[in-house]
């Protein structure tokens, strides 16, 4: 549930005025074109981002008062900049990795009191409810448990992600770019696990850019106050993903090296000066010699 929730950035408001109600199990669509805001509602509402007006409730616990207790029952599926795969580790290396966070901080003392075999059966046995609750088939995939993440394609990312937040068995899941470069057919699958996920009475909200007839639909539309500081709406995208303006502002590498030409003119004019000095000075002391050679055969002349 929310109510006039809204979250200012400092580009301005990221969105304003969402008010929705949605059960258990429910399938929420936060639908809108990238740059719109609906990445931050999204991480606003499983209590990663603190909003600035209105409130909501997961749970029965109400934000931003609890954000803390609301990460605690919502899972993050991949978004990027916040909870990406890591492309260099290999799948069954994401799921252990996952595991053991999972018995370290949200276990409770006596699990970490059990002995190791047991241990290690209860891991085994959330992989392998989380990987059929995604339909992620580990011998599917061209090396099994084994393959890299780089291999894996888009969907399959998706359902690794999926099943990664479902370990925590959460009550309420996030997915980001639900449907991004996807074929028709993959997108398909894609609302199929998601509906699949939401009828096991966990609620999920899914970012997308054209959301399902039978989701809860939410719009972000682009408002005036958090466009006109980005203009072009493609900035803007990573703004709301990883942060405002982080992926924007590496473009002013540019500027230092501009900066740097002048300083080779720089350079070079002081080596050219003490070189055009040391000419008069050599010739100098020629001269005197010469003089003084001159004025020793006079000498010795009169002598």
């Amino acid at each position: 549930m929310a109510e006039g929730l809204g979250l200012k950035g400092p580009r301005g408001w990221a969105f304003r005025d969402v008010s929705l109600r949605a059960g258990a199990g429910a399938l929420v669509a936060l639908e809108g074109p990238s740059g719109t805001g609906r990445t931050c509602l999204l991480l606003a509402l499983t209590g990663r981002m603190k909003t600035q007006e209105g409130h909501a409730e997961v749970g029965g616990l109400r934000l931003p008062r609890k954000m803390a207790a609301v990460r605690r029952i919502a899972g993050l599926g991949q978004v990027p900049g916040v909870s990406e795969l890591d492309p260099s580790l290999t799948v069954a290396e994401h799921l252990r990795e996952r595991a053991l966070l999972q018995r370290r901080f949200d276990g409770s003392v006596r699990a970490l009191l059990r002995r190791p075999g047991t241990r290690a059966a209860e891991a085994r046995a959330r992989i392998a409810e989380a990987l059929a609750a995604a339909g992620l088939d580990l011998a599917a995939l061209p090396k099994g448990e084994r393959t890299s993440v780089r291999d894996l394609e888009r969907l399959e990312a998706l359902r690794l992600s999926i099943a990664l937040a479902l370990m925590g068995r959460p009550r309420l899941i996030g997915v980001d770019d639900t449907d991004l470069k996807l074929s028709d057919a993959d997108r398909a699958e894609a609302w199929a696990l998601l509906r699949a996920v939401a009828a096991g009475g966990t609620t999920v909200l899914a970012v997308c850019s054209e959301a399902p007839a039978d989701a809860l639909r939410i719009t972000t539309v682009g408002t005036a106050a958090a466009t006109p500081a980005t203009g072009p709406a493609e900035p803007t995208e990573p703004g709301t993903a990883a942060g405002p303006g982080t992926a924007t502002e590496p473009t002013a590498v540019t500027e230092p090296a501009a900066a740097e030409e002048p300083a080779e003119p720089a350079e070079t004019t002081p080596a050219t000066e003490p070189a055009a000095a040391e000419g008069p000075a050599a010739a100098t002391e020629d001269d005197i010699t010469e003089e003084g050679a001159a004025d020793a055969l006079a000498e010795t002349g009169r002598a």
